[in-house]
């Protein structure tokens, strides 16, 4: 048999073709990305439809923009931080609880991963002498505790740094879109809106490349989240506006 028939799969294709690549969903800086995009567009989109609505001036407008722009931004950061960080530490507290009930009590553990392969289908005998095989390391076994308790892999953990910095950088992108036609001296507040909603249908549409969705359906989605929060502020800043004046 040659190479490269060896190489064929049983439907008769090349091995070659069914090779496939996964993104990585670990390392914290896609959700942080996202949701800091997405936070930044809506507040203070909402944040200028608000001010904006009540009648204040550009100037005004402008301070209240960046003034959430860096407050939003310095928060997101430091959420993100502090909820990975603790995210991990509790982590690592489980981990540890594991490894002492790895030392403590084997035997009891070991029957737990054979209950664990057989759930999954192994057959009883089968289980049993794969069980005591992957636990002869014990960081084989704890891992294979870990992901089957927990539901999470101890190596495979969010950097509390990359979601800090992901969030910051992207919540200021999104918060200063609406900002940018008072920045340039187009002080219109429906041309701040336009390039609030047009952020974003963009940023829905970016996000669906990481699910199922179709981009149009994730950019208008994201489009009425965003026109409902900005309603919201403009119809309050304009009665507080009116009552005020």
């Amino acid at each position: 048999m040659s190479a490269g028939t060896a190489e064929e799969s049983a439907a008769g294709e090349p091995a070659a073709l069914h090779e496939h690549h996964h993104g990585d969903v670990s390392g914290g800086w896609l959700r942080a990305a996202v949701f800091g995009a997405m936070d930044g567009l809506v507040t203070n989109t909402a944040l200028v439809a608000g001010v904006g609505g009540g009648g204040a001036a550009p100037r005004t407008i402008v301070l209240t923009g960046v003034a959430g722009l860096v407050a939003g931004a310095i928060s997101m950061a430091l959420g993100e931080y502090t909820s990975v960080k603790t995210q991990n530490e509790q982590l690592d507290l489980e981990v540890a609880k594991e490894r002492r009930e790895l030392e403590r009590h084997p035997q009891e553990e070991l029957r737990e991963l054979v209950g664990m392969l057989r759930d999954r289908g192994v057959d009883a005998d089968l289980a049993h002498e794969v069980a005591v095989q992957l636990s002869r390391d014990p960081e084989v076994a704890l891992r294979l505790h870990v992901v089957a308790e927990l539901g999470v892999s101890p190596e495979d953990r969010p950097s509390p740094r990359t979601a800090a910095v992901s969030s910051f950088l992207t919540f200021s992108l999104g918060a200063v879109l609406p900002l940018l036609p008072y920045l340039f001296g187009l002080s219109l507040l429906w041309v701040a809106l336009l390039c609030g909603a047009v952020g974003l249908v963009a940023a829905g549409a970016l996000s669906s490349r990481f699910t199922p969705r179709p981009w149009w359906y994730a950019g208008l989605r994201q489009l009425l989240f965003g026109a409902l929060a900005a309603g919201a502020t403009y119809l309050i800043g304009a009665a507080i506006g009116v009552t005020a004046a």
